[in-house]
């Protein structure tokens, strides 16, 4: 099925949006009242599947129940939600928003009977901060207008994990050019200058990555909270990228400190390789260029002195 813009019209809610730091709400959907959106991405034009069915592994293969393949641009948004409320309270809200206003749920399910959590992360979404016990899960697949046949199409997964941190997760499927980019990340994106104000380090940059197949970053800071600060200069870095759409990279991000738990590394570092990445999807560079991945304390060996916190660029 492709979606097309002939009879789609955008709907708004009234409810409270979430707290904003740095992206905003989807224009068809409104995230529960006490999150903070940590990740949002546009992908244009592309194959995407929504998930009708429970999964399962076939002969290696994670493949659903059932599925509907579809062609659009697809909006993605991850909220993290204040932990006194449950992942019960966050899909009870969606639940209520979706029946206020006439959308047609596809498929739900609770818990086991979705299937394995690692799946939907991995798998599905491709997001790994989404993994956690079955028994915490819940997923949604719904579209906005049941007498539209190109009508957006949503997913909507839920998890607590172990630590008892919840995240939300949204996927909005919908006709190409509805969403314009520079909006999504225009409240806190990092200053990026003309790329020929830094096109040697740029070219220098991009030689020592192809002669070595990886490069450790300079002077890539973290806020308290494992985001990019919004004074970030990532000119450097982005225009290196620009200079050869060929080459695709991993942002591996590395985190060691003592008294730490292996879990809260590896969640925090995986936070600030989707930061960095997020910050040069708004810079121009094509989502698909680009994998983020945290490896918190597991790979301690690098070149340099004082490398437990460090961002490494690596040839795909």
């Amino acid at each position: 099925m492709v979606l097309a813009l002939a009879g789609f019209a955008q709907l708004s809610f009234g409810q409270a949006s979430a707290v904003e730091i740095g992206f905003t709400d989807h224009s068809l959907i409104t995230g529960f009242a006490y999150s903070e959106i940590i990740e949002r991405e546009l992908e244009r034009d592309i194959n995407h599947q929504v998930v009708l069915g429970a999964l399962e592994r076939v002969r290696g293969e994670v493949i659903p129940e059932d599925s509907e393949r579809l062609r659009g641009d697809v909006t993605k948004i991850n909220y993290e939600i204040s932990e006194e409320f449950s992942g019960a309270d966050v899909y009870q809200f969606f639940q209520e928003q979706l029946e206020s206003r006439n959308y047609e749920v596809l498929f739900s399910c609770e818990g086991r009977a979705c299937g394995s959590s690692n799946y939907w992360a991995n798998d599905v979404f491709r997001n790994r901060i989404l993994y956690g016990p079955e028994r915490n899960q819940y997923y949604m697949a719904f579209r906005s207008r049941a007498d539209v046949e190109d009508a957006p199409y949503f997913s909507l997964y839920i998890i607590t994990r172990v630590n008892r941190k919840i995240y939300a997760y949204i996927e909005v499927i919908e006709p190409g050019g509805t969403q314009d980019p520079e909006q999504i990340a225009a409240i806190q994106e990092p200053q990026v200058e003309d790329a020929s104000v830094s096109s040697g380090a740029s070219s220098g940059l991009l030689q020592q990555l192809r002669e070595q197949g990886s490069v450790i970053l300079p002077e890539i800071d973290f806020q308290s909270n494992d985001r990019l600060p919004a004074s970030l200069d990532i000119a450097s870095l982005a225009a290196a990228l620009q200079a050869d759409a060929s080459v695709s990279v991993y942002l591996v991000a590395h985190l060691s400190q003592e008294g730490r738990s292996l879990e809260e590394l590896m969640e925090r570092s995986a936070a600030r390789a989707s930061s960095l990445r997020q910050a040069l999807i708004a810079a121009g560079i094509s989502a698909e260029r680009i994998e983020a991945a945290g490896v918190g304390p597991l790979a301690p060996s690098c070149a340099v002195d004082n490398c437990s916190q460090r961002i490494e660029l690596v040839l795909r």
